[in-house]
């Protein structure tokens, strides 16, 4: 249904993928959407668009396999126009010496593994254990622990009673590398060099931490109790780009109800009687709605949209607090055709491949960044969409699409002197592994992290919004004050990346925030 200015009962400012979850989760429940997306094009980062004549690329993340399969159902998101080029992709570790591929069910080959052949298919056991009994953590709203109600006290009890039904084996271990540094837990169970890597990478890459940093298990395991979610799609490749995936969560929020209005810039959240009342838009529109949802990141959220003279000045000092510097790249190559990698059959080229040779490689790449410095060597996770999905390049062309970790948002020089410097650096670290490929360029991008700030509005260019550490986790994140979708100013809710369970093509947060909204706001 669409409804006249001033008549709706929630406006949801940013069309990402959490943005658009929340609305058709919302319109479902019969309430009065207003979608508001300041780009032309619905899905933030999550789109597929074009950067060479005739080849299109998943701008952002290029792989779904986050998004919980019992969200896709409920939303229909497969009659809504969602399918699949590839599902249940393995992974390759890739170097100049070989390759091992590997994937999330314990199967792995390569050479010189060794006692890894079995010590991989027991580690994979084991963390798949401790990740099934977390989903439910990530897939809910965290409960409050200065306050308890009665939903409080059950998810308490609930996730309790998972951990104890892990058994005291795998509780202890839990207990023991939760807090772990992913350095010396792989180290500790694995030989080789380019499995430590690859599964390093796995729990820092769009963070802001090396493997040797605190709490880098947890990102590991929260990536894992993510997967856990998606259930039998496992890595997955939206057939037309991550893009398509946005497009389907749009068809449902419509089907449902909402209204979905792009090249909308919202300058303020309205404010009457100490309380989100609608939104003023950049032209001078006024529209009111009995609650706001924001997609945005909450530092722009809370300083930006809401402004500081609405809000307690402690809680104003935490927002400014927020570390959410980004530090991932992504570069995209227009190709003649596909490269060829050394050691790797070409029958595995469209798996998820990734470059970190190394834990220590993976540790001295990251120690660049805290100097405002891109890596000598960065670490590279790619995708070879095109293998899978040919509508994305002309007839017999290929794409190439990487996250090229620690590029910082703000380096020595800026963005624009080194930005070729860069681009051909990470061409190098591909052609080192994939002898010819710079033969086979015939076009290519960058995008740093100050790009995506600019172009999907994304606050310091980071992916996740706030960065995924343990002070800004779970029944934490963003900051305290603002933990389950609600904030300090009554009507005014988040259900972006910055919260809880963070960043990643999931659309969990949109989907929790639409429920607390419903169950505060007696909307239902």
């Amino acid at each position: 249904m669409s409804a006249p200015s001033g008549q709706f009962d929630a406006i949801v400012v940013g069309g990402g993928h959490n943005g658009l979850a929340c609305a058709a989760f919302l319109a479902r429940a019969g309430v009065r959407v207003l979608l508001l997306e300041a780009n032309a094009t619905l899905g933030g980062a999550a789109t597929t668009r074009a950067f060479a004549p005739g080849f299109r690329v998943s701008a952002g993340a290029h792989l779904v396999h986050q998004l919980p399969a019992a969200l896709a159902r409920e939303l229909e998101l497969e009659r809504h126009g969602l399918q699949w080029a590839a599902q249940g992709l393995s992974s390759a570790a890739l170097a100049p010496t070989g390759s091992v591929v590997f994937d999330q069910g314990g199967g792995i080959t390569g050479a010189d593994l060794g006692a890894d052949l079995q010590a991989y298919p027991e580690f994979m056991q084991r963390m798949r254990r401790l990740a099934a009994a977390l989903n439910p953590t990530l897939e809910g709203v965290p409960p409050k622990f200065e306050d308890h109600g009665w939903r409080d006290r059950l998810g308490l009890a609930g996730l309790g009673w998972r951990l104890r039904r892990l058994g005291r084996r795998d509780l202890r271990e839990l207990l023991r590398i939760a807090g772990m540094n992913a350095y010396d837990l792989l180290a500790d169970n694995f030989g080789s060099p380019l499995l430590q890597g690859a599964l390093g990478l796995d729990a820092v890459l769009g963070t802001n931490l090396g493997p040797r940093s605190p709490g880098t298990v947890m990102t590991l395991l929260c990536r894992l109790a993510a997967q856990h979610g998606a259930g039998a799609r496992g890595i997955a490749l939206p057939r037309g780009g991550v893009g398509a995936l946005s497009e389907a969560l749009a068809a449902a929020a419509r089907a449902a109800g909402a209204e979905l209005r792009t090249a909308q810039v919202v300058e303020r959240v309205l404010v009457v009687d100490d309380r989100a009342a609608g939104v003023r838009l950049a032209s001078g529109e006024t529209i009111q709605a009995r609650c706001v949802v924001s997609n945005l990141d909450p530092k722009a959220s809370f300083l930006g949209l809401v402004g500081a003279e609405h809000l307690d000045a402690g809680f104003v000092r935490r927002a400014q607090r927020l570390r959410a510097r980004g530090l991932a790249a992504k570069l995209h190559l227009a190709l003649d055709a596909p490269p060829t990698f050394t050691g790797l059959p070409d029958a595995a080229r469209g798996a998820r491949l990734v470059i970190a040779p190394s834990l220590d490689h993976l540790e001295r790449a990251y120690n660049h960044s805290k100097y405002r410095q891109y890596s000598a060597a960065p670490a590279l996770e790619i995708t070879l969409p095109t293998l899978h999905d040919a509508t994305l390049a002309p007839a017999g062309k290929h794409v190439l699409s990487a996250i090229v970790q620690y590029a910082p948002y703000e380096i020595e020089g800026g963005w624009e002197q080194q930005r070729g410097r860069f681009t051909e650096l990470a061409i190098d670290t591909l052609e080192a592994c994939a002898p010819g490929l710079r033969s086979l360029v015939r076009a290519s991008e960058l995008l740093t992290p100050a790009d995506m700030e600019r172009e999907f509005r994304l606050g310091g260019g980071h992916w996740h919004h706030v960065d995924l550490a343990l002070d800004e986790f779970f029944a934490v994140r963003p900051l305290p004050g603002a933990t389950r979708h609600a904030t300090p100013l009554p009507g005014f809710y988040l259900c972006g990346a910055g919260c809880h369970p963070g960043g990643g093509v999931m659309g969990i947060a949109g989907r929790n925030a639409a429920r607390q909204v419903l169950a505060e706001e007696g909307l239902r």
